[in-house]
């Protein structure tokens, strides 16, 4: 036996407290921090394949390459000796699993347009030269100097605009109520029924269906209409002065309701002058105010740059607008004498004898909100259309207008107005979502039957008064109300909110008005005279006392 080794029997400790070892001795065992994402490779691979070009960092750490913790170091070595390394750490993205990389795709795609553009520039530049050529001569040098060659889509480091109120406040302005938007947006007042007419007035022309054929290839010029469009207030309508001596306790008209229903998509400042007498509430706008105008790419990522003098300001723009509506509104109509007309009961209350004016009816309708809340509005027709069944349709007609597709950053209507009218309209609706809002308000407030949408650009984006007609689109306004997200409950639940504060308050006047830089609305009390320019022309005349007194009443 003694040829063999002797077996000896092992120590083995015996932890009587738990388990494993009963003493850990102390080394200096580095640490290397992992994540669980990261893929394992192998352990040593001396053929060295050619590394994948889809996936380059696809065995490389989250925390970086430059985990030196268990590599090999010779004492020896020359401390003063470094490898350079020209590779940049912070670039480096790990491959990990199952996760979305859409930088890929948009990459391949931005590299497919340079590569486009490269070669339409010509043969002559090479390299990022002709790219970038290409990209300029598609898109404009103006786009990237105004984004400021940021991030095009979210505009993450653009300069904040601040921009100016409708009205100066003044510092004997009493503020009452400050609402923010997301508050606005919480209220809702359903089971609000029809409204009923009290007073219909004017005469409407016939709507002409040849305009329904025109598209791009077939455009019609705009032409000037010579027409008087009146547009007056609140208080100085006839029909509401003798209506509320015996109906009604809240009066406006349904522009001004219409913005008070839809002021939470509104980026614009603006105000309305309230006029609390009694239990009646009178809304109104301020005299020479740009309350009428129509607003040109309000909710823009980029709205249109405020320079005086430039056609492209947002006070020339409006101009525009609100023109393009007048004139498109009234040439799409049979204009002449032997023409038939629609005649309602009353005539209209604003006409003048020996001048022209345009085609519109007033309908005066009321509605019970609740809690002896009783509103009367002036709503308007544009034009009037017969069915092959004989029955008669009322019209809302509006224009959309086309001023500069790339400033605008919109699409291109005459390339894609025919074949894709729906990016067209939804390009719209991202860029004036609050002025349809306020159309289809309208249209809906009115029971208007259908909404037609005219689509009106300018002949040479550089010559803002000639323009063109490309194409007619319309709507039943309930239906585009749903299309657009437009909420009629919430839209009766902001009126209503407005008028139970005013009716909070002592009689006085009072103005609502749109924060310019911030989503909010602000009540203000503001004097009797807090807007007269001449203390000869705002003195009451004797119609005017006993109207006061009347709503007082």
């Amino acid at each position: 036996m003694s040829q063999y080794a002797p077996f000896i029997k092992p120590y083995i400790e015996y932890n009587q407290d738990g388990w494993g070892p009963c003493e850990v001795p102390e080394l200096e065992v580095p640490y290397q921090p992992f994540c669980k994402s990261d893929r394992l490779g192998k352990i040593s691979d001396w053929m060295v394949p050619v590394q994948e070009k889809k996936y380059t960092n696809k065995y490389a750490s989250t925390f970086g390459n430059n985990n030196s913790h268990y590599a090999y170091f010779h004492e020896d070595d020359d401390a003063t000796f470094h490898l350079v390394d020209g590779s940049n750490l912070k670039d480096l993205k790990p491959y990990q699993r199952n996760r979305y990389r859409p930088n890929l795709r948009n990459n391949m795609r931005a590299h497919g347009r340079l590569g486009r553009g490269n070669a339409a520039s010509g043969g002559g530049a090479g390299g990022m030269g002709g790219a970038g050529q290409g990209a300029s001569n598609k898109y404009g040098r103006g786009r990237d100097m105004r984004r400021g060659h940021m991030g095009r889509r979210f505009m993450r480091n653009a300069p904040v605009r601040l921009r100016e109120s409708s009205v100066v406040v003044r510092s004997d302005w009493v503020s009452v109520e400050e609402i923010d938007f997301p508050r606005l947006l919480k209220l809702s007042l359903p089971h609000i029924k029809e409204g009923t007419d009290v007073v219909t007035c004017g005469t409407l022309e016939y709507y002409d269906k040849q305009c329904d054929r025109i598209n791009v290839k077939k455009e019609r010029p705009l032409q000037k209409i010579d027409r008087i469009i009146n547009v007056p207030g609140t208080i100085d309508d006839p029909v509401i002065r003798r209506l509320s001596k015996s109906m009604g306790n809240v009066f406006a008209t349904d522009d001004i309701i219409a913005t008070l229903m839809c002021c939470t998509r509104s980026v614009y400042s603006w105000d309305v002058v309230i006029e609390k007498l009694g239990t009646k509430i009178f809304m109104d706008k301020r005299d020479n105010a740009q309350f009428d105008l129509l607003t040109v790419n309000e909710t823009s990522l980029e709205p249109p740059q405020d320079e005086d003098g430039f056609i492209n300001s947002p006070q020339s723009l409006s101009l525009e607008a609100t023109l393009i509506n007048h004139n498109f509104s009234q040439q799409v109509l049979k204009i002449g004498e032997q023409e038939p007309k629609h005649k309602f009961e009353e005539p209209n209350p604003f006409e003048t004898p020996g001048m022209e004016f345009a085609s519109v009816a007033y309908r005066y309708k009321q509605w019970q909100l609740g809690d002896d809340v009783v509103l009367l509005v002036r709503c308007k027709h544009n034009g009037v259309i017969k069915t092959p069944s004989g029955e008669l349709q009322f019209l809302s007609i509006k224009a959309l207008n086309e001023w500069d597709s790339k400033a605008a950053n919109s699409v291109e209507w005459r390339q894609k107005l025919d074949s894709q009218r729906g990016a067209v309209l939804a390009s719209e609706l991202r860029n004036n979502a609050c002025k349809l809002a306020k159309w289809t308000v309208e249209a809906v407030l009115a029971d208007s039957d259908q909404l037609k949408l005219g689509y009106v650009s300018r002949v040479n984006r550089k010559d803002h008064l000639r323009h063109v007609i490309l194409g007619m689109q319309q709507f039943k306004p309930q239906e585009f109300a749903t299309q657009i997200n437009l909420n009629m409950d919430n839209a009766w639940g902001v009126l209503r909110c407005l008028i139970d504060i005013v009716m909070k308050q002592p009689d006085g006047k009072y103005l609502i008005m749109k924060d310019p830089n911030k989503p909010m609305i602000r009540l203000y009390e503001i004097p009797e005279n807090a807007f007269d320019s001449d203390g000869n022309d705002d003195e009451e005349t004797s119609d005017d006392k006993p109207f006061a007194k009347s709503m007082g009443n």
